[in-house]
C-alpha cells in the first residue's frame, strides 16, 4: 500500500509537471520508477501504459480549456506513434544491463536540454501564421516517438521546445496539442512493447499508482498552464531531472565517491544557478512567477 502510494504521488507530480509544460511526465516518472529499481524495459513500458489514461485525460482537459489545434495534433500524433512503436521494439531487444545507462543517459540530457531551455532562453512569438507545416512536423513526431519509448520519456522535451520556437503557436496551443498527440504516442509504444515482450514487461503496481496520480492531476494541470509561469516550472523540473540521472549512472559505474560529490555539487551549482537566472529575468522585466489571468 506504501508503494501504491508512493507511486500515485510519482504520477500525479509527473502529470502536473506534464500539463503545465507539455513536457517531462515519461522522463520525471521514468527516471522516478528507474530509481526504485525497475527494469528499464518495465519502467518504460509500465509508464507508457499508464500514459493511456493520463494523456486522454489531460487531453480532454486542455480541449475544455481551448488549448488544442487539432491540425497539429493529427500532423504530428501519427508520425510520432509510428517511431514510438519502432523504438519501443529497439529497447525491447537490449539487454537490462546495457538499457539502464542507455535510458538514463537518454534521460539525463532531456533533463539538461530542459533546464537549459527554460532558465536561459527566453520564448518568443512571431508574427504571421500560427500553425506549423506538415513537412517540418512528421520528422519531428518520428525523432520524438522513437526517443520516447526508447529512453523511457522525451516526447514532450522533443516537440514543445521545438514547436514554441518556431514562434508559430500560442503556448498554451503547444503544450495543448502536443499533450493530446502524445495519447497516440504512448500506444503505439504499449503496443510496441506487449508484442516485443508480452504482458510480464507491465508492473502492475506501478501502472495501478501512475494512472490514479495522472488522472488526478491531469485536470490541475489544464488550469495551471494558463496560470503557471513555464521558466521556472521548467528549470526546476530539468535539474530534478539530471541529478536523479546522475545518480542512476553512477549505481552501474565505478567512480569513486569523491569524484561523484564534485558531479552532485556541480550540478545542483548550475540547477540553482538557472534558477536565479529566471527569477531575475522576471524581477527585471517587472514579470510575475505566476500569470493572474
Amino acid at each position: 500500500m506504501q508503494t501504491l502510494i508512493v507511486l500515485a504521488l510519482i504520477g500525479f507530480a509527473a502529470q502536473l509537471v506534464d500539463g503545465a509544460l507539455g513536457m517531462a511526465y515519461g522522463a520525471t516518472s521514468s527516471t522516478l520508477v528507474l530509481g526504485a529499481g525497475y527494469s528499464p524495459v518495465v519502467a518504460s513500458a509500465s509508464v507508457h501504459l499508464a500514459e493511456l489514461g493520463t494523456t486522454a485525460a489531460s487531453g480532454a482537459s486542455h480541449w475544455r480549456f481551448g488549448n488544442v489545434d487539432w491540425r497539429t495534433v493529427r500532423r504530428i500524433g501519427i508520425p510520432g506513434a509510428l517511431g514510438a512503436f519502432i523504438g519501443a521494439l529497439v529497447l525491447g531487444g537490449i539487454s537490462a544491463e546495457v538499457a539502464k545507462p542507455w535510458m538514463a543517459g537518454i534521460l539525463l540530457l532531456l533533463g539538461v536540454y530542459v533546464l537549459v531551455r527554460f532558465s536561459f532562453r527566453a520564448l518568443e512569438q512571431r508574427e504571421g501564421r500560427r500553425y506549423v507545416r506538415g513537412r517540418y512536423l512528421v520528422p519531428l513526431g518520428l525523432a520524438g516517438g522513437f526517443v520516447d519509448a526508447s529512453g523511457g520519456g522525451g516526447w514532450g522535451p522533443v516537440t514543445t521546445p521545438t514547436l514554441l520556437a518556431s514562434g508559430r503557436m500560442e503556448p498554451r496551443k503547444v503544450v495543448g496539442s502536443v499533450d493530446t498527440s502524445e495519447f497516440l504516442v504512448a500506444l503505439a509504444a504499449s503496443a510496441g512493447f506487449l508484442l516485443a515482450l508480452g504482458g510480464e514487461v507491465i508492473a502492475r503496481d506501478v501502472l495501478l499508482g501512475l494512472l490514479i496520480g495522472g488522472l488526478a492531476a491531469a485536470p490541475l494541470a489544464a488550469w495551471l498552464v494558463r496560470k503557471v509561469t513555464a521558466r521556472l516550472l521548467g528549470a526546476l523540473v530539468g535539474g530534478f531531472i539530471v541529478l536523479i540521472n546522475a545518480r542512476t549512472i553512477f549505481g552501474v559505474t565505478a567512480e569513486a565517491p569523491t569524484f561523484r560529490g564534485w558531479v552532485y555539487a556541480g550540478i545542483a551549482t548550475v540547477w540553482l544557478a538557472g534558477v536565479a537566472v529566471v527569477v531575475r529575468s522576471h524581477r527585471r522585466d517587472g514579470s510575475p512567477l505566476f500569470n493572474a489571468a
